[in-house]
């Protein structure tokens, strides 16, 4: 019976590995998740139902550690599929306050539940004979209505509290990555806001050139480790010019006669008497 479960796990994430990567929309890819799991599960209970568990640890491991990796996946996409459903309309500052709402919505569930999270999360067991054995429920044990609402012969009264924090550990993890995603997309469109007003390089390509030599050789760009060829092309690109031949155009300034770094020099002379004219605006 151990190994007709582990196979039907295996299928399962299969599935849902498949589906996470053929559909992009979420509510989309809930939809079908949920489909597989509830199959899946379905499958799971008849073959419990036509089979005996061998000893009362054989039925709380079930009960315990595998069942709820199947209620978990279920609860997940379904919290996931009302999350998006009822996800607003508006800009980040609207999303980030809608999706910190639903992590507290989590929090309030596990101080509810406190008690028997520290219980499971520490790895106790001198419950279990209460927990996850069926028929065993006790009414002072914190036991949520939805289990009496249940099939007797394929619950326990806390089986589906292991999968709800299975499932929040993952739901967790998604709103968590819903908010770095929505941070870094505000952050990219705040860096890349083209300024009002499109600079030209108006100077010779000569003078760009022995910039860029002059930036490379001092390491400016990327802790030094940038190579010349990107600070090459990303000059290009926003100056919207073409440097040509700058490699041959650099051993040209190399074998001048006169003044080698004749740009940087300019520059030098230039920003010294701006900083000797005090009447200049800074």
């Amino acid at each position: 019976m151990i190994q007709k479960i582990s196979k039907l796990l295996i299928d399962l994430n299969e599935q849902l590995n498949f589906i996470d990567l053929e559909i992009d929309n979420p509510i989309l890819k809930s939809e079908k998740a949920i489909e597989v799991s509830i199959k899946s599960k379905e499958k799971l209970k008849i073959l419990i139902q036509k089979s005996n568990f061998k000893s009362d640890e054989e039925e709380i491991q079930f009960f315990k550690e595998i069942k709820p990796q199947f209620t978990s996946k279920i609860i997940y996409y379904n919290t996931i599929f009302n999350i998006e459903m009822k996800k607003p309309n508006g800009g980040t500052r609207v999303l980030k306050k809608y999706y910190n709402n639903e992590l507290i919505k989590l929090k309030a569930f596990f101080d509810n539940e406190l008690e028997f999270y520290k219980y499971y999360r520490t790895g106790n067991i001198y419950l279990d004979y209460k927990y996850f054995l069926r028929g065993k429920f006790d009414i002072k044990l914190s036991v949520n209505s939805y289990y009496f609402e249940t099939d007797k012969t394929f619950s326990t009264s806390h089986d589906y509290k292991v999968a709800k924090i299975l499932a929040n550990d993952l739901i967790q993890l998604y709103l968590e990555n819903q908010l770095i995603m929505i941070e870094n997309k505000d952050n990219n469109e705040k860096s890349q806001r083209k300024p009002n007003v499109k600079m030209a390089w108006t100077g010779s390509k000569v003078a760009l050139t022995e910039l860029l030599y002059a930036l490379h050789s001092e390491g400016v760009f990327n802790n030094g480790v940038a190579d010349l060829k990107d600070i090459a092309e990303y000059f290009e690109h926003i100056f919207e010019i073409d440097l040509g031949q700058y490699r041959r155009t650099f051993l040209e300034i190399r074998v001048r006669k006169a003044e080698r770094t004749k740009f940087i020099t300019a520059l030098n002379e230039a920003l010294i008497k701006r900083m000797d004219n005090s009447d200049d605006v800074i």
